[in-house]
């Protein structure tokens, strides 16, 4: 799939996000002085949009490369190629002041919220610092607008006056969440936001971020490992698997007609125990781990550890191909395979 991306957006244009062919390759440590840099191939060609006022699920097991995508729509890790077209412009040239300008329409919630804080300093200083830095509104105004933030996430204003330390895993992450909220973004990335905290602060947090997203109409890109949460939250999911999208659809299309063997795995290691999940397991969970991302395979990069993998799937690559409306797969059998009858039900 490839989305041309848009260098101007049309009045009422549903997109606010798009991300065209984004490849983003690190360069690692040499095993020997003689020998060359091997590459990682963290994302290779990633391509999806992202609706106004909706959410974005990315989901895919550790090193799928979710997290990366994440961190270059941010720019915050460089990217090798590609196109992020934002509001209507591609920042991925952008450097300086204009950088900084569109920074104030995007912000980022990260997994672990007490490393995200600064020990030191005191949370209201914290969540007023990108006022600060982006000259966003009166220096006067500025500590008012820091207390109704707090109060936006739950928190008494007296909580400006304390320090990470004193609140719970929690209350930090409504911090964290006041603190992208400071500059008014369009746009902000929850990287494993809630992964970190227990199911039922989980569950307070995602109905935080619900209500916010109403009452100020924002945009989200969700990453999460988890299935469960992943539907629950968002509105469109991509399915990511070392460094490509395996699988993309609404989410209830994904939950009920999910078309990728790697899609049906995940499914299949979500349901809930008992003799279906045993069932599932024994004919769609794989074993064993993904090939490495610095020599990934010439063909499809799950057929290693897929038990429908035939010859060309192991030497050509699948085009991630429309089956639906808004529905696409990489998968070269996907029109022969029957997946699971079955639906993960909502937490």
């Amino acid at each position: 799939m490839n989305f041309h991306a848009i260098t101007h957006l049309a009045d009422g244009n549903p997109y606010l996000l798009d991300v065209n062919d984004l490849v983003v390759h690190f360069r690692s440590g040499r095993q020997r002085p003689w020998t060359k840099h091997a590459v990682v191939h963290a994302v290779d060609g990633v391509s999806f949009r992202v609706r106004r006022g909706t959410t974005f699920g990315i989901v895919g097991e550790s090193g799928s490369g979710k997290s990366t995508t994440a961190q270059a729509i941010m720019r915050l890790v460089p990217a090798t190629s590609g196109q992020i077209v934002f509001r209507g412009e591609d920042i991925m040239p952008l450097t300086g002041e204009p950088l900084r300008q569109a920074r104030k329409h995007l912000q980022i919630v990260f997994q672990d919220p007490f490393s995200a804080l600064d020990p030191r300093r005191r949370a209201g200083d914290q969540i007023r610092e990108p006022l600060d830095l982006l000259h966003i509104g009166a220096r006067s105004a500025r500590d008012e607008r820091v207390r109704h933030l707090l109060g936006e996430v739950g928190l008494p204003p007296e909580a400006a006056d304390l320090f990470p330390h004193q609140f719970s895993g929690g209350q930090r992450q409504r911090l964290c969440i006041a603190r992208a909220l400071a500059p008014e973004p369009e746009l902000i990335v929850c990287d494993e936001a809630v992964s970190a905290l227990d199911v039922a602060i989980q569950a307070q947090i995602l109905n935080l971020l619900k209500k916010l997203q109403r009452e100020r109409g924002l945009t989200y890109i969700f990453i999460s490992h988890d299935l469960g949460v992943i539907q629950q939250f968002c509105d469109e999911i991509a399915v990511m698997y070392l460094g490509k999208i395996a699988e993309q659809a609404p989410a209830s299309t994904l939950f009920t007609e999910p078309r990728h063997p790697y899609t049906w795995s995940l499914v299949s290691a979500a349901a809930p125990p008992g003799p279906l999940r045993d069932a599932l397991k024994a004919k769609y969970l794989v074993n064993g781990e993904p090939p490495s991302p610095v020599n990934p395979p010439p063909g499809c990069r799950f057929a290693g550890r897929c038990p429908f993998a035939i010859d060309q799937c192991r030497a050509q690559q699948p085009h991630l191909d429309a089956v639906g409306p808004e529905h696409f797969v990489a998968c070269h059998r996907q029109k022969e395979l029957a997946g699971p009858d079955f639906t993960l039900p909502a937490l």
